[in-house]
């Protein structure tokens, strides 16, 4: 995992991006739960992201995610794993 810079990507500097081999992931580290709230802001950085660089978005979080969160962002082709 490398780190990436968000503001290449227009993203905030407390975006913590790491790319892959073939994706980039988005870190999400903290104790609280991850609800649609979230999801939705999940959402529109993986957008931004895929709007420069067209390649698959992987949720790197240590946090319980919401179930109907977890199949919101995965019907938008974000897959979810653990830190």
């Amino acid at each position: 995992m490398q780190p990436l810079d968000p503001k290449r990507y227009g993203l905030t500097p407390r975006t913590k991006l790491v790319k892959l081999d073939n994706a980039i992931g988005i870190i999400i580290d903290r104790k609280s739960r991850i609800i649609m709230k979230d999801g939705n802001k999940i959402l529109d950085q993986a957008n931004t992201i895929q709007t420069i660089e067209n390649s698959p978005i992987v949720l790197f979080t240590s946090a319980p995610v919401c179930s109907k969160t977890k199949n919101y962002l995965l019907e938008n082709n974000i897959s979810i794993k653990n830190l």
